[in-house]
């Protein structure tokens, strides 16, 4: 790896072809047509551990129902989570919030320019601070994600571990030292566009296509497909679930989660751990005060989260009644008020389409 003078020299060489490249190749993006700092705040917070592709049908749906920090600040959690509902991840949307109502409170409603400020408020970190710093404000500060790293890494060769905190603030420092001072937005935009779009993390980067071939090292010295290097992650935990669908009438049980944890304060489909056969499904509603008319199977389905996989086993059952110790919505409620989280999303298509048919309780049989 590049050290001192030698590092330095390179870096500052990226900055002209860089920019050229990001001027004629840069995506035509919502967040990009009006940077002003809120709709960059909200965009880079939308776009943490999201795609692009996923992110673009939320943007402008949550900008036109909160258009500025006082909306944000006053909308009630219920609307926001559903505003959310499938882009996961909720700590972000409360986080949002938290931050939108101190903004109002501390900063007269307007997202500070400084980057210390912007560090200090929930869900912003130091590349959240200075893509908004950077893109909304121009200060000449490095936002440097996982895209930033990779694309830095094979310029320099550098073996250091891209998972490591200390291997994020030796680039920082390294990027602040030749950042462009009257185009920092665009530089750290450039860098995050390479990253996306040609020095791929997935598969081999596009090299031939990267306005940074001539300097990179990685290159030169058949490396790109050893570099980065990042620690192996943590072998997610496998936890079976049963989760149930139950209807009566044109209404749909469902039930809140802990105000801690996983999914904290979503709505859920009831369900239970372990994968239940048919017969312990039915014996299961029974002890817990639910009568039911019928219980069938329905698709399985698996959701990964960061550290868990969900391995779901689904049933559709008719409740005799509604039951107690559930909230019992209709279709209209489960489409405009109640957010659901997207490990639930085969389920719900189910019962919305159920409860599109008409459902209507089998007293008699």
């Amino acid at each position: 790896m590049l050290q001192g003078a030698e590092q330095t020299g390179v870096l500052s060489a990226i900055t002209g072809p860089l920019l050229r490249w990001y001027g004629k190749n840069a995506r035509i993006l919502p967040w990009r047509d009006t940077p002003t700092p809120y709709r960059v705040w909200i965009s880079e917070i939308m776009l943490q551990q999201t795609r692009v592709t996923a992110v673009m049908p939320y943007y402008e749906r949550f900008l036109c129902a909160l258009p500025s920090p006082d909306a944000l600040a006053s909308v009630p959690d219920g609307e926001l989570l559903k505003l959310w509902e499938g882009l996961g991840y909720y700590n972000r949307a409360r986080n949002l919030k938290k931050a939108a109502q101190i903004i109002v409170k501390e900063f007269g409603g307007d997202l500070p320019a400084s980057f210390g400020d912007l560090l200090s408020l929930p869900g912003i970190g130091s590349y959240t601070a200075g893509a908004i710093a950077s893109i909304a404000f121009g200060v000449p500060v490095p936002a440097v994600d996982g895209n930033v790293l990779r694309v830095i890494s094979r310029v320099l060769a550098s073996r250091s571990d891209i998972a490591d905190a200390r291997t994020k603030k030796s680039m920082e420092a390294a990027l602040a030292a030749i950042m462009p001072r009257d185009c920092a937005g665009d530089f750290n935009q450039a860098l995050m566009e390479l990253g996306a779009t040609v020095c791929l993390p997935n598969g081999e980067p596009l090299c031939k296509n990267c306005p940074l071939l001539p300097l990179c090292r990685a290159n030169a010295e058949n490396l790109t497909g050893e570099i980065p290097v990042k620690a192996a992650k943590k072998k997610r935990r496998i936890e079976a679930r049963t989760i149930f669908i139950l209807l009566s009438g044109e209404r749909v049980a469902l039930r809140k989660r802990d105000k801690t944890g996983l999914l904290a304060d979503l709505w859920e489909f009831p369900n239970v751990g372990g994968a239940l056969s048919p017969v312990e499904a039915e014996e299961y509603l029974r002890q817990n005060g639910l009568r039911t008319w019928k219980i069938t199977p329905v698709a399985p389905a698996k959701h990964i989260f960061t550290h868990i996989e969900w391995h779901m086993t689904g049933y559709l059952a008719e409740a005799a009644s509604p039951a107690a110790g559930f909230i019992w919505c209709t279709g209209e409620d489960l489409a405009q008020s109640h957010a659901l989280p997207s490990a639930f999303r085969v389920y719900t298509k189910i019962a919305m389409r159920e409860l599109a048919h008409g459902f209507a309780p089998r007293a008699g049989r």
